[in-house]
């Protein structure tokens, strides 16, 4: 009976035990719903307001904004600080969150938001003190510009004051302090770092007569010197791979493309300009489109977020646009420190008094850290921000962009230019970054000029490694003078183009630089502009998303020469490298392949005798691999790899058996595109589950490469993160309008319509027509 009963209680509890189940089952449901619901409503009420009204914090006069299908905002304004202003509140609508880590992230304030990891690196820009530079420019700027400034600042504060914030911020754990006109100075800076100057390869070459021969140092050098240097006597050598491996160093293939033609050459009679800058790729992306219109000032194209005015594109008489020209505006200085007094350092003969600066630096979840900078007469010394200084030779780094520059001012200037003349006028204030600009006006005239603050060298082998900071013999000459920087105005064949190559001729009188971009890029530009009249907009968006491979075309047939085939494999790939078209398409294998062997080649000359730590100072390798294979058995680091069939011939092994593994045994199935993908990543999209949030999904497959005219690089995972970052071709018969593509979209909220729109539109070379006038979308009037 108690067995009986015991069964029938069993029984009667199952439905008990269901019950709890679904209960929980049914909360369980009902708490991802209402997270769901919860991260729904959340994220969906930071979306920006695009129409209707609301109040903006001291404007005079109304101001109309309206953003049109590609989530351009169009800007009226009634007077120019109203338009700043507004132009302040409305890039904070879209991209707060990156002007926060930007501003962060020059000034050396990352680790306050994200904790240990980044602390080196903000001991670095710390040390670098792009903000004291910031400061100092500040200074100088006018009045007008300061003003101007401010309305900027002023209207990312009241967006910031009033609106719902990103929900990156709430991830983060922050609140956004207030917007200055310091920030976006610095910012500016960030972008002069960016583009470089050649430091890290001065360091690297210094390391090469440190541990190889001269021979064999000479060889991987830029350019081979004239005579044997003399820096590394008459001191103790600096450990560069002890005390500079954890600087931060700039993408080497920041670069561009830019080029304008005549009337003469154009269907419409009138100058037609291209421009696409080669930077880092990522959501949001480093470029934001905007049109800002006010009685005497009309301006289209593209800006940095945080930063005033449009930096490139066009205004109703004028366009312009711009590539690196990367002239060597870095150089490292070895210092003699007092043994007596650390804050002293030798130059001629005396101990100068070097300025000491205390950098606090707050650490999330971390302690606090102070870092002392010291700055000789050079600039700050960088051999120790990240270890102890272990003798009294240091390295201080002397830049043009640590000086007081107003760029900005200077952007102000040129967007409200209506001719050449009005236009250079704005260049003498651009002096970091120097860059290549190109210019077409409505009046006919094309021009270009290498703008920027250049310095003048005793002895151009001098920008090749440090010089002794103790000798006014070894310090600059002055700078360039403006009208002597290389210029053409209506050059007799109608065309002017760049793409990072060598700018002057041997008869130039001054030193630009050691360190050139591979001329392939430019190369295949002029080729196609050669002997070509009658063009439109659409031949140059063609020429923008050209993938001829001009270095394949020089070293292919060295490299199948030189390769020792045996098996129906190698013959199979070969026969495919024989029949390729040269492109880099994403469809084909062949550039897969090709890729990858020179890839291979570059591992089997340096892996073997170049520390890993180093090689990322080793900007510009693939210049240096290009000659030592035209170099062939004459190099010295080709020999010492066993000779160029035996580097080639080994490398062509090495990438069959990785591609064979990683592809299957079918070259023919093989496609570029497999291994050379784009996604546009988010900052914190590694943060486990946001990434299927804020990255677009799968990367796309992409055409191109580093030396294509579509430019395209990518990492050792085959992810495409740099490249094209903005497109743009004009046509000066009509002002009104002009061609762009900024990948992967105009939004940096994930919820936005415009945050990956564009995303396609780049991989796939589609353009989109942003006009000045008679443009249509949603209006999102600003009231006083």
């Amino acid at each position: 009976m108690e067995t009986a009963k015991r069964l029938d209680q069993g029984k009667r509890s199952k439905p008990r035990w269901k019950k709890v189940v679904w209960w929980m089952g049914g909360i369980v449901v009902f708490l991802l719903a209402s997270a769901s619901l919860f991260v729904n409503v959340y994220t969906s009420r930071s979306l920006p307001q695009v129409e209707g009204e609301t109040q903006l914090t001291g404007l005079q006069a109304q101001v109309n904004v309206t953003r049109d299908e590609q989530g351009v905002p169009h800007i009226q304004a009634e007077n120019e600080l109203d338009l700043f202003r507004a132009q302040g509140y409305v890039q904070a609508q879209d991209r707060l969150f990156q002007m926060e880590l930007a501003r962060r992230q020059a000034s050396g304030r990352i680790s306050e938001v994200v904790g240990e990891v980044t602390v080196d690196q903000d001991r670095y820009f710390r040390t670098l003190g792009l903000r004291r530079a910031a400061e100092k420019s500040l200074a100088i700027y006018s009045d007008e510009a300061v003003a101007r400034l401010q309305a900027f600042a002023d209207g990312v504060n009241t967006f910031i004051e009033k609106e719902a914030l990103p929900p990156e911020f709430a991830m983060m754990g922050i609140d956004p302090e207030p917007w200055t006109p310091l920030d976006s100075l610095t910012i500016g800076k960030y972008m002069a770092f960016d583009l470089g100057g050649h430091w890290e390869r001065q360091a690297f070459n210094y390391f090469l007569l440190q541990n190889f021969s001269e021979e064999e140092a000479y060889e991987l050098f830029p350019t081979y010197p004239d005579e044997a240097p003399t820096v590394l006597a008459d001191h103790e050598p600096v450990d560069i791979e002890k005390n500079l491996t954890h600087a931060v160093i700039p993408n080497e293939f920041n670069g561009s493309n830019n080029w304008v033609v005549s009337g003469e050459r154009t269907a419409s009679g009138k100058p037609m300009l291209a421009d696409d800058p080669h930077l880092s790729m990522a959501t949001p992306s480093i470029w934001y489109q905007m049109h800002l219109d006010a009685p005497g000032y009309n301006v289209s194209g593209v800006i940095f977020a945080g930063i005033p005015g449009i930096i490139l594109g066009h205004n109703e008489d004028i366009a312009w646009g711009v590539t690196n020209v990367g002239p060597d505006v870095q150089q490292l200085y070895l210092e003699k420190r007092n043994p007596q007094n650390p804050k002293q350092f030798l130059y001629e003969g005396e101990w100068e008094e070097a300025e000491v600066w205390t950098e606090t630096i707050e650490v999330k979840g971390g302690s606090t850290e102070e870092i002392e900078v010291v700055e000789t007469r050079h600039g700050p010394i960088i051999s120790d921000f990240a270890a102890e200084p272990g003798n009294d030779t240091l390295l201080s780094l002397c830049w043009t962009a640590l000086e007081a520059t107003k760029e900005l001012e200077a952007v102000l200037e040129m967007n409200r230019a209506s001719d050449w003349a009005s236009f250079e006028k704005g260049l003498e204030n651009f002096l970091v970054p120097a860059q290549n600009f190109v210019f077409a006006s409505k009046d006919g005239t094309i021009a270009y000029k290498a703008n920027g603050q250049i310095p003048i060298y005793n002895d151009p082998d001098d920008a090749l490694l440090p010089q002794k900071g103790w000798e006014a013999e070894d310090e600059w000459q002055g700078f360039i003078p403006f009208e002597e920087l290389p210029m053409t105005i209506n050059p007799d064949e109608g065309a002017i183009a760049t793409a990072n190559n060598k700018i002057t001729s041997e008869d130039y009188p001054y030193h630009i630089s050691h360190n050139w971009a591979q001329p392939y890029r430019y190369q295949r530009i002029t080729e196609m502009l050669e002997g070509k009249d009658e063009l439109r907009p659409e031949d140059f968006q063609t020429m923008q998303m050209d993938v001829k491979n001009l270095q394949a075309e020089e070293f292919l047939p060295l490299l199948m020469k030189n390769t020792k085939v045996v098996t129906n494999l190698e013959k199979e790939v070969i026969r495919l490298l024989d029949n390729w078209n040269r492109e880099d398409d994403r469809d084909l294998a062949q550039p897969l392949v090709f890729h990858r062997w020179m890839a291979k080649i570059e591992e089997e000359l340096y892996n073997v005798d170049l520390p890993a730590s180093m090689q990322a100072f080793f900007t510009g390798s693939g210049q240096t691999t290009d000659e030592l294979l035209r170099m062939g058995e004459e190099s010295r680091w080709i020999q010492k790899a066993g000779g160029l069939e035996v580097v080639i011939s080994e490398a062509f092994q090495k990438m069959l058996a990785e591609l064979t593994e990683e592809y299957g045994k079918d070259p023919s199935k093989w496609k570029w595109g497999e291994a050379h993908a784009v996604e546009f990543t988010h900052p914190l999209s590694s943060i486990g589950f946001l990434e299927r949030f804020l990255n677009p999904g799968d990367p796309y497959p992409v055409s191109g490469s580093r030396v294509t005219v579509r430019a395209a690089g990518f990492n050792r995972q085959g992810l495409v993160n740099h490249g094209a970052s903005w497109r743009f071709v004009i046509d000066m018969t009509d002002t009104n309008e002009a061609y762009h593509v900024v990948g992967p979209g105009q939004s940096g909220h994930f919820r936005s319509d415009w945050y990956h729109d564009q995303l396609t539109s780049w991989v796939e070379g589609d353009y989109h027509l942003t006009k000045t006038e008679e443009y249509t979308g949603d209006v999102l009037t600003l009231s006083p």
